[in-house]
């Protein structure tokens, strides 16, 4: 089956966008304030794309004719997670609220704050899955979306230009190996054409850092370790002396990265499934974007969501209801046919829709084997604590002072350092 081209993606609003989409639901309840016409109205909070089309809730209006649900998407995972820490536990949430798995560890914290998923569901994700949101006392309390396996998304175009190769098994070989092995063919695309080969450092080190066990915190102590942990000043110096030539400088999310996706600004980028449905959404008229099953260094995941149902919403088991059916493995197949959002759910994995699927847009790539080929080469799953958001998102800018001439590598460094002690 074939994934359909998306005409505008929803990462690339500004702000937050609201889409009513008049869907169906179960009865309503009786002490619903929001309810209209005998309605009961369900919010459902997302950021960037979740595949959740105004199709795919219109199936579940065709089901369930008495719930009128209001999508409110923002436009990056930060917006939404500074809306959900200012709310929880108080009033403004919405009735199922999404989170991103960089943040799950400081939602943990709260999870009394949160309706706990019913015990009947619980074997439906991947194991790793369901631990990750079971708390203390065994209550899981995020129903799993996806999970975010990576390849190489690149520009066939632009290899063909530098006289790289271009079929995706041959760059799949070219690229075969470590970072450095990654920079090395950076340096010969930038030799070849003086233009960039990676759209940013933040980027790219995202990757890198994904496969480091455990990079910013102590497991058994939940101590800050991010400043003395050698592995990542490695990786920040190795990133940013690869950035120095190789890369665009384009901050992701930003108005200019969003418009390198089709000027040609850059020949690669790491590309979780998710990420697919971003370039198509915001490069539409581009032919060469493709995608190789490699990654470097062997397998890696990036992002990956669960939707939770706050428990002081006034619509919590009709929330509950709608957060099911939302990720049950039939939904999130055809999620990941709208956005490339990558299944978390058991049935999902060997479902012959996902495994079948290819990418018209991506050179009718079979994004469904080359996404589930990366999904089993993922051999490490990195521990995140609490802390781990912070100290990620402070490293970011670090990145970006470095890339847009700030700051020199090391007194951007040094400033970091400082960000993550204060932290702690």
């Amino acid at each position: 089956m074939k994934l359909s081209r998306r005409t505008k993606a929803i990462a690339a609003v500004a702000g937050a966008a609201s889409i009513a989409i008049i869907a169906a639901g179960c009865a309503p309840s009786s002490d619903d304030s929001g309810s209209d016409g005998g309605k009961v109205e369900l919010t459902v909070a997302t950021f960037n794309d979740f595949g959740y089309t105004d199709e795919l809730l219109q199936e579940y209006m065709d089901a369930n004719p008495n719930v009128k649900v209001v999508q409110n998407v923002a436009a990056t995972s930060n917006d939404a997670r500074a809306n959900y820490f200012q709310k929880l536990g108080k009033k403004g949430l919405a009735d199922v609220e999404a989170i991103e798995v960089d943040w799950l560890p400081e939602v943990m914290q709260y999870s009394d704050l949160l309706a706990p998923v019913p015990a009947d569901l619980k074997d439906r994700w991947l194991d790793w899955k369901t631990a990750a949101a079971t708390d203390a006392d065994d209550n899981l309390i995020g129903y799993g979306t996806d999970i975010g396996p990576e390849g190489v998304c690149y520009r066939s175009d632009l290899f063909a230009a530098a006289g790289l190769p271009t079929d995706r098994e041959e760059v799949a070989k070219l690229l075969d190996g470590d970072w450095a092995k990654y920079f090395e063919v950076g340096a010969q695309y930038t030799a070849a054409t003086g233009t960039a080969f990676f759209d940013s450092a933040g980027g790219t080190y995202q990757g890198m850092i994904n496969q480091v066990e455990a990079a910013y915190e102590d497991p058994d102590s939940g101590d800050i370790t991010a400043t003395t942990n050698p592995e990542v000043e490695e990786l920040y110096n190795q990133v940013l002396d690869a950035s120095a030539t190789q890369s665009a400088h384009l901050g992701q999310w930003s108005d200019d990265w969003f418009a390198g996706l089709s000027n040609g600004a850059f020949a690669t980028m790491l590309c979780p499934g998710w990420m697919l449905g971003v370039i198509s959404g915001n490069a539409e008229d581009v032919t060469g974007w493709d995608i190789a099953n490699t990654f470097p260094n062997g397998g890696g995941n990036w992002g990956g969501s669960y939707l939770t149902v706050p428990a002081n919403g006034a619509n919590v088991e009709e929330a509950q209801k709608l957060a099911d059916w939302l990720t049950a493995p039939e939904q999130q197949v055809k999620a990941f046919e709208n956005a490339g959002t990558f299944p978390s759910q058991n049935d999902a994995l060997t479902s012959d829709t996902l495994l079948g699927s290819t990418n018209e847009y991506f050179n009718n790539a079979p994004v469904g084997q080359i996404l589930t080929d990366r999904a089993n080469a993922i051999t490490v799953a990195p521990f995140k604590g609490p802390f781990y958001f912070q100290v990620n998102d402070a490293m970011q800018q670090a990145l970006t002072r470095v890339e847009d001439g700030t700051q020199d590598k090391k007194a951007s460094w040094d400033q970091w350092v400082s960000e993550v002690e204060a932290i702690g």
